[in-house]
């Protein structure tokens, strides 16, 4: 399975694409929101979200069966950024589960920013 292709297809919410990369049985879990989807719902979840969508794969790794994922992922008017970090086993070429957390990226909270520690990451 191709990581960039995939991405490629959530980013574009093309449907069709994204289909070919699950296993029929396949499901999806988005812990931050406690929701767990079969394919389809996914699917019909990522396509008809409201906007355009672009982002940057800003780490990859693979451990035998599993890829794990760290994307920014953002609106194309630049209004909603996130970091996806995703979970994505994969058998027989093909995706058998995904366990993702989605974040939403803001500025640090007010009471660390009044106590002056951290700095940005970049």
């Amino acid at each position: 399975m191709n990581i960039h292709e995939f991405w490629n297809a959530v980013l574009t919410q093309n449907a069709k694409d994204l289909r070919h990369f699950f296993n029929e049985d396949a499901y999806i879990n988005w812990h931050c929101t406690n929701e767990h989807f079969t394919v389809d719902e996914f699917i019909q979840a990522n396509c008809e979200y409201p906007g355009h969508w672009d982002g940057n794969i800003e780490r990859i790794e693979y451990l035998n069966d599993l890829i794990i994922s760290v994307v920014n992922v953002f609106s194309t008017n630049h209004q909603l950024s996130f970091h996806v970090v995703s979970f994505i086993k994969i058998k027989d070429h093909k995706i058998i589960s995904i366990d993702e957390y989605w974040g939403d990226d803001d500025l640090a909270p007010s009471w660390r920013l009044d106590k002056n520690i951290g700095t940005p990451i970049i």
